[in-house]
């Protein structure tokens, strides 16, 4: 029975990561109306190529929902709590992010929730270091990549002011 219960929770983790995903690419530019507005930005330098998002999401949502569940396992604690809520806490606000830069066209607004979400990050990856040093590690490519993240949102926010009142050119 509690091989079965592991294995539940290490699903439900996954389902959650997996929902976060599928919320968050509600907005993605696989839209074309969407794509259009994100290829009018002006972007920075260092804006890696459309195809390399898919890849690095994929394998940061896997760290995370393995992460997640390794925390689960760990013997009940007030760190063991505060670390899952923490991890909810940025599910959450990675899922809005996507919402905002690309559903709302707000760069400015997602800067905001991207800077929050590494906060929480950090957060966790401190917290669950005391649950579990191999949960904590998992997250630190994922830190990264969101700091990444952070100063591309940074910069595409500083040089396209006017990012809300873009209107997508006509295919």
């Amino acid at each position: 029975m509690a091989k079965r219960t592991s294995l539940l929770a290490l699903a439900g983790f996954g389902a959650a990561t997996a929902a976060a995903a599928w919320y968050g690419s509600r907005y993605s530019p696989a839209d074309a109306e969407t794509r259009r507005w994100y290829s009018r930005l002006d972007k920075p330098a260092l804006n890696p190529p459309d195809a390399a998002f898919p890849a690095v999401w994929t394998s940061l949502y896997t760290l995370m929902a393995i992460s997640a569940y390794r925390v689960w396992q760990a013997p009940p604690s007030p760190e063991r709590t505060r670390a899952l809520r923490l991890w909810a806490t940025q599910l959450a606000a990675n899922a809005r992010w996507a919402k905002l830069f690309f559903g709302k066209h707000r760069p400015d607004l997602a800067l905001a929730d991207v800077i929050t979400l590494e906060t929480t990050i950090l957060a966790y990856i401190a917290t669950a270091r005391k649950v579990d040093r191999a949960a904590s590690g998992m997250f630190i490519p994922y830190a990264a990549w969101v700091a990444f993240a952070t100063y591309l949102n940074a910069e595409i926010a500083r040089k396209n002011p006017d990012a809300r009142t873009l209107r997508p050119r006509a295919a």
